[in-house]
Formats: C-alpha cells, structure tokens, sequence
C-alpha cells in the first residue's frame, strides 16, 4: 500500500468518530430476555466472545480514532443498568453523550456531532452503528480509512460504505451504485443512484444482480459540510439545536438538551435526509463498495442465532480473524 499523501495523512489526523448506541432493540428484548433472564438494549450484551457489540464497536473504531475523539450517543434509560454503566465507566470524559429519549437516528446523529464540532471543528467524522456484527474488523477499518481520506480530499461529499451483499437479505436497507466516478483519485467509489428500504426477496435479489450494496450506515464526512446540508434539508432540527452551541458548561448544556428533545421530532437520517439529498443533490452521495468482509446488522433473532451459532467453540483470539466462516 502507497503511503498517504500529505491531505490524506492530514484528513486521519483529524479524524474523529461517532458511535450510535442510542438504539433500544424492541425486536430483539424477547430474545435477549431469554438469553440472559433480563432485558439489556443489544448493543451492550455478549452475543459472541467476552465482549458487548459496544465494545466490539469500540475497539474497532479505535484502530483510526484516538479514544478521546471517539464520541458515543446513549439514552440516559440505559444508564439505569449496571452492565452499561461498566462498559461506559472507561470511557474519556466529555465523550459519552446521554439523550433524554430517543428520537431517531436524525437527532441521535446531531447532538453528539454538535459536542464533537465544539471541542474539534474541522473534523473529518466517521460514523459508527454499535449492533453491528464485522469478522475481519481490519479489513473493514482500511475501508473506513480509504472514505475518510477521500472526504479529505474532497470535503463537499459524503461517502457511505456499502458492503457487496451475500445473499438477498430483505430486512436490510440497499444502496443502488450509479455511474462509476474518479472521485478524488479512487478507483471504486460510485455516486449514490438511489436508496430502497427492505425489498421483498424476490427485489433483492434483482438488486444485488444490478450490483446493489447492504446499506451499512457507516459513512465518512467533513462535519462542516454534514451541518451545512444539515441546515438545508433538516432546518427545523438544526434550529432546534443551536441553542446548545452557546451552552455555558455541562449543566447549562443537559438542560437544554432537556427542553429541546421535549419539543423536537423523530427525524430518520436514512429516510428523511440521506435520501433527499440523493434526489435533491446527487453530486454529494457516494458509496464505497466493500468485499470481501463478512457484516450482518443485528436487527433480529434470526441473524444473531444464524452468526452465534457457526462461531459456537471458538476462543476469543478466534473472533475477529478468517478463522470465523458463517453459513449463508
């Protein structure tokens, strides 16, 4: 691999990173309840290996991103758990961002990129769904860092990770790749055609034919640039939110946050902005494919028993390495 030019370099050095564990996993408490006699959101609990999806997040975030530039997005509910309370309990200060209820991934999104652009403006963000499943975490995190090069390069686009589906999966969200781009001297990168939100099968399975991508919702962006689209196409959120930019101290800032999320909106950042814009400004989308990495979204039962399961007898030095092979 070519050493990185000196905008790239310059792009990683001021990467920081956003990590959604906002979620409550309504579809999986069943389960979980199950599993472990108590209902626990998913990301915090050990699915496979000692660790919570969160901390598999965590350290795989943490192969581009300083610690202290990893901010993460919680609702305060979870607090109440001793399990969450410890995952969290390391974390640096002014890093964990507690949301007095959860309002979709929109303004789940927003208030930690606010706190992140106050203490690092400039910011070149990557963002982080913490119910993800990811084998070859290093393979994964050299996409991350090819995107957030190419936004360093290139900071008025958007570049969201897209990995080449297995098999016509119709609980996930797709991204349909249009014309190939030179995009920022990256062979690869392809402009944002259109969304589609969980196909039927029998769609999916035209789609990955057409060379549709899982939609990760892990994606690469210059936080300047995501508040400036911010602004266009969810005014009324970023009005919602400005308030807290002039925030004198912490306790000054959850107060607010209280008043604002008792009046704001669900917002999804797929639905009701991502694909907005891939109609209103398709030149500002683009999706990196990713091979070769084995992903799954852990939204269900089926898939949780469907990855545990084939890593059922491995150690924990295991997870994580090709040594993990699932059964599609």
């Amino acid at each position: 691999m070519k050493n990185p030019a000196p905008a790239d370099r310059s792009a990683l050095q001021n990467c920081c990173g956003i990590v959604l564990a906002a979620g409550e996993g309504t579809r999986l408490r069943h389960y979980i309840q199950q599993l472990r006699g108590k209902c626990l959101p998913k990301q915090y609990v050990n699915f496979v290996g000692k660790r919570s999806m969160l901390e598999h997040t965590f350290d795989r975030a943490e192969k581009l991103i300083p610690r202290n530039r990893l901010f993460t997005v919680v609702s305060r509910d979870h607090l109440d758990f001793p399990e969450v309370r410890r995952q969290l309990a390391t974390r640096p200060p002014g890093t964990v961002i507690p949301q007095p209820s959860n309002k979709d991934t929109g303004p789940g999104l927003l208030l930690p990129l606010i706190r992140l652009c106050r203490h690092h403006p400039g910011s070149i963000v990557a963002v982080f769904p913490s119910d993800h499943f990811v084998l070859e975490e290093d393979l994964f995190m050299h996409y991350v860092r090819k995107a957030c090069r190419a936004v360093g390069r290139e900071p008025d686009r958007v570049v969201l990770l897209g990995v080449e589906p297995s098999a016509p999966e119709p609980e996930y969200g797709y991204i349909l790749p249009g014309d190939e781009q030179n995009l920022l001297a990256w062979p690869g990168i392809r402009r944002v055609s259109r969304f589609i939100e969980k196909p039927q099968e029998a769609a999916a399975l035209d789609l990955i034919r057409a060379g549709g991508l899982w939609h990760t919702f892990v994606m690469a962006f210059s936080a300047d640039t995501l508040l400036d689209l911010a602004r266009r196409y969810a005014p009324v959120l970023v009005r919602s939110f400005e308030p807290i930019w002039e925030a004198a101290g912490e306790a000054e800032e959850r107060r607010l946050v209280e008043e604002i999320y008792r009046e704001i909106e669900p917002l999804n950042f797929s639905k009701d902005f991502l694909e907005i814009i891939s109609l209103r400004e398709p030149s500002r989308l683009f999706v990196l494919p990713v091979r070769g990495v084995t992903w799954s979204d852990w939204g269900s039962e089926r898939r949780v028993v469907q990855y545990t399961g084939a890593a059922e007898g491995m150690s924990e030095s295991d997870l994580g390495t090709e040594k993990f092979v699932t059964k599609h």
